[in-house]
């Protein structure tokens, strides 16, 4: 009967943690989306009074890549963007061709 009831509870907690888990998931997913549309109306606001944003100086992350230096200069790219790390990867793939 005791091994019963703590395989129950295991149970019990196993599945709350797992519906806790996608809970989370789920919240990120709806963050992430309200981010991009809030980003979307900024770039409109921006592009409709004519601010425009400099383009960050990629010299540093150039250098590193010409050195062969691919993670220091996905790193300084992310630094100097705020890119998140597929982004980077990804300009630092287009600048190296």
């Amino acid at each position: 009967m005791d091994v019963g009831l703590l395989l129950l509870s295991a149970a019990v907690l196993i599945g709350a943690v797992v519906l806790t888990a996608t809970s989370g998931d789920r919240r990120i997913a709806r963050l992430d989306r309200r981010l991009a549309r809030v980003e979307q109306k900024l770039d409109a606001i921006a592009a409709g009074v004519g601010v425009e944003l400099p383009e960050p100086e990629l010299g540093h992350v150039k250098a590193l890549l010409a050195e062969g230096k691919k993670i220091q200069a996905v790193r300084a790219y992310r630094e100097a963007t705020g890119a998140d790390l597929k982004e980077a990867a990804q300009a630092i793939d287009q600048l190296g061709t």
